[in-house]
């Protein structure tokens, strides 16, 4: 944004100008979360779908695929599964990277990435399943796009309040006060609303697709045991893994009888 300045002043008229239109970005792109949470989007979905496959070819160049076969059919099978219950059928790329890292992940675009090294936490197929069935559900939920837009609406935001605070020494201090709150009261803790949503949206995936979602619990109990230090969860993009087990905990009682359905009608994967 540039600044208009009028016989060394700023302008009353400017500054009601950017009031209005921060006004009107704000109220832009107002969305509904399949949890009915209310999301601020900006991006239409095919600029996320390319901004997504170019983030999954540069992660190709960087990280070797695995030559493990087995491997990549493995992690195959169960995206396949997740996917499958998604809406309109789209197949998706699944690329299994050969890294130490646990850690997954899906894109905008349909694309799936699993690094080798999560496949010595989660064990077996519906752990797997939990992984896979939250990536997924951040793409399923807009995620990426939301965050995003929430940097974008943050970044206009304190730009708007540097007109009014101005310069100086006073002002600098106040516009470094603004950014800290932003990351710590705004960003933040929507990253963590986020992830919470996944790993729920996650949970009825898997169990539609005939995982068993009382392994997502044991996923996450792996996790803890193997996570070393971690930032305290107000300072953190993710939930605490305690918080996430007692979310999930709380949710089985809703997807248990959708797990049973799933198999009473022949979803059994079978991936090995």
């Amino acid at each position: 944004m540039r600044v208009v300045y009028l016989s060394g002043r700023r302008s009353g008229p400017v500054l009601w100008f950017a009031a209005f239109s921060a006004i009107a970005v704000l109220t832009t792109g107002c969305a509904t979360s399949p949890l009915g949470r209310s999301q601020l989007k900006f991006r239409s979905d095919d600029e996320m779908a390319q901004l997504g496959t170019a983030a999954f070819q540069q992660t190709a160049e960087k990280t070797p695929v695995t030559a493990d076969g087995r491997a990549t059919v493995y992690v195959t099978c169960v995206a396949n599964a997740i996917t499958r219950e998604l809406p309109g059928g789209t197949a998706w790329e699944v690329k299994v990277f050969e890294s130490k890292e646990v850690n997954a992940f899906a894109l905008p675009g349909g694309k799936i990435g699993v690094y080798t090294g999560l496949l010595k936490v989660a064990q077996g197929q519906d752990q797997l399943a939990a992984v896979l069935g939250h990536e997924v559900s951040h793409v399923l939920a807009g995620h990426s796009n939301e965050r995003v837009s929430q940097q974008d609406a943050t970044d206009f935001t304190l730009q708007l309040a540097s007109l009014v605070v101005g310069g100086g020494v006073v002002g600098d201090t106040a516009m470094a006060a603004l950014g800290l709150g932003a990351q710590y009261g705004i960003l933040l803790p929507f990253s963590r609303v986020q992830e919470s949503e996944a790993d729920l949206l996650g949970l009825d995936l898997m169990s539609k697709a005939g995982f068993d979602p009382q392994q997502a619990v044991q996923l996450w109990q792996n996790m803890a045991s193997v996570g070393g230090d971690k930032p305290p969860e107000f300072a953190s993009t993710h939930p605490s893994d305690a918080t996430r087990i007692q979310q999930i905990q709380a949710r089985l009682p809703m997807d248990l009888p959708q797990y049973a359905q799933a198999k009473a009608s022949g979803k059994r994967p079978k991936c090995a």
